[in-house]
């Protein structure tokens, strides 16, 4: 697909949805900031594992917010998720940014989205972040990290703390020879979306858990990178956790070793997967996942040794 076919497809097909939805965890105030939401890739690309015939078994569930049954397509949004916790602004991962050269994928390439736009419109303004948490170093997560000032990359959030898993600074960064040179999009990615920030002196690099603040913990959830993580909120009685990467879609709630055909490791990131959706099953944990269309969130209950989508 070229570069101008995949901007027209988008901009034919995709679902915008409204600027910004609210909802609280105890204390801690949501903001869920969509960019867009369209049909994305095959379904049985995105999840290449599934048993056949698992997506028209979850059709009532997954029809028409995570699966579009006519092209056989999965249905996901590209969202940044603001949280209010403690009297500061954290941003949950960044999108993809502007004028991003991405020649491995067309429909990132160039782009063109208006986030900033969108967290204005939701009451955030760039200088107001005091912390941008990207849960990997992935293209579609830490985009918006910085924009192009006079023909440079400079961190869009100035006043924030960047916390960047360690495990993943290394893999996509020059040492590593930024992700071992297997695809040149990690090179560029990590060259506009993460060296500025370095440079700058304001990331923080952070591995195992890190404490935001004492309603927000990182935790490291290998699998999909290296470095993969979530974010977990517990105010109030109440608790949630942000699990980026570690879920593409709900079809993958009762059957969790199967990953994304973005998982560096299959396995590990199964292993992570069904950990953190038992944790959320048993302690009743609101999962928060980047990708997912719909209300962008899921309650997940155990049926005897299985896990659904609750209600």
């Amino acid at each position: 697909m070229t570069e101008d076919n995949a901007q027209t497809q988008l901009n034919d097909t995709q679902t915008q949805l409204n600027d910004a939805q609210t909802f609280p965890i105890g204390d801690v105030e949501v903001i869920r900031v969509v960019e867009w939401a369209r049909p994305y890739a095959p379904a049985r690309t995105l999840v290449p594992d599934l048993p056949p015939g698992v997506w028209q078994e979850h059709r009532e569930t997954l029809a028409p917010d995570h699966w579009d049954p006519e092209t056989d397509r999965a249905v996901v949004a590209l969202q940044t998720w603001v949280v209010r916790s403690a009297g500061r602004t954290v941003l949950v991962d960044t999108g993809v940014g502007n004028g991003r050269e991405r020649p491995g994928n067309p429909l990132f390439h160039m782009s063109q989205g208006d986030l900033p736009g969108r967290l204005a419109r939701a009451g955030v303004r760039p200088e107001e972040v005091d912390v941008v948490v990207n849960t990997h170093i992935h293209g579609d997560h830490v985009g918006w990290n910085t924009h192009d000032v006079d023909g440079s990359w400079v961190p869009l959030f100035p006043n924030a703390r960047y916390l960047l898993p360690a495990a993943d600074d290394f893999h996509f960064g020059p040492e590593n020879n930024y992700g071992g040179a297997v695809r040149p999009d990690d090179r560029l990615t990590y060259e506009d979306s993460v060296a500025p920030v370095h440079r700058a002196g304001l990331a923080t690099l952070w591995d195992g858990t890190y404490r935001v603040d004492e309603q927000l913990t990182l935790e490291s959830a290998p699998g999909h990178t290296p470095g993969s993580s979530v974010l977990r909120v517990a105010s109030g009685g109440e608790r949630a956790v942000f699990v980026g990467d570690l879920l593409h879609s709900p079809v993958q709630i009762p059957h969790p070793e199967c990953s994304s055909c973005f998982c560096l490791d299959p396995r590990q990131a199964a292993d992570s997967r069904r950990r953190v959706l038992e944790r959320a099953a048993d302690e009743r944990e609101l999962v928060i996942p980047a990708h997912f269309g719909g209300t962008g969130v899921a309650e997940v209950r155990r049926v005897g040794d299985t896990l659904v989508l609750g209600k």
